[in-house]
């Protein structure tokens, strides 16, 4: 098991957890070399964080439940110039993040998302995939963003990201960094990654109740007027 790093690096990802201690050995040796695994322990009570510890990742705790204020908390924490973000429950690699951050670095792209594509039985279950569906669709009449998904797994620059001024703090997150960051013209590029069957018990899509709530924090997001937000680039893609 290779250590990821407790220093400041020029790539810090943030992986929001709450009781994900089975997957935390697998999403930690899979971060790539030289980045920072920021784990934000959102209030586990499976020893998910002193884990997260003993692999040598960097512990951020954030009391208040949700995964937008995990990941925000995460956001907060970081120092590095680029900053990704993806899932602590071994559904994604976090090496597929590499040529995310590539093409930020080169300017390509000031946002780059992964769209999540299923690989093995039970990876994506369908409720989950109509909703999502059903988002991609709104947030298209809504930007004018063909986008397929809103997976987790992104990457972007640290100081534009905080400018956007996010402010939700359950589900709906993810959607209203992609609509900020579309509002305020910043080249957004999508890529295929697979999708594995998470490990454990899922907290959100993997009910249907959890969808749903999803769905409705979502579409709150979609209501909101146009944010003004400062301009990391030029078009969207």
């Amino acid at each position: 098991m290779k250590a990821v790093t407790t220093t400041p690096s020029d790539v810090d990802v943030v992986l929001p957890c709450l009781n994900e201690a089975e997957a935390l050995p697998w999403v930690l040796e899979r971060i790539p070399q030289g980045w920072r695994a920021l784990v934000v322990d959102n209030g586990s009570t499976d020893g998910s964080a002193r884990i997260a510890q003993a692999l040598g990742a960097t512990v951020v705790h954030e009391p208040r439940r949700g995964f937008g204020a995990a990941c925000h908390a995460g956001l907060r924490a970081a120092t590095a110039d680029v900053v990704c973000f993806c899932d602590c429950d071994a559904s994604l690699d976090p090496r597929l993040l590499l040529s995310f951050v590539r093409e930020v670095r080169a300017g390509e792209a000031d946002l780059v998302l992964g769209r999540r594509r299923p690989h093995g039985r039970g990876a994506w279950p369908a409720h989950a995939r109509a909703g999502n569906l059903a988002l991609a669709r709104m947030l298209r009449r809504r930007t004018g963003l063909r986008l397929h998904d809103l997976g987790p797994l992104r990457a972007a620059r640290r100081e534009p990201l905080l400018a956007l001024g996010l402010t939700d703090r359950r589900s709906g997150y993810p959607l209203q960094m992609v609509v900020r960051a579309a509002d305020a013209g910043w080249r957004i590029a999508e890529h295929d990654v697979p999708y594995l069957p998470r490990t454990g018990a899922s907290k959100v899509t993997g009910t249907w109740r959890g969808t749903w709530q999803a769905v409705q924090d979502m579409s709150r997001v979609l209501a909101e007027a146009p944010a003004e937000a400062p301009t990391a680039g030029r078009g969207v893609r």
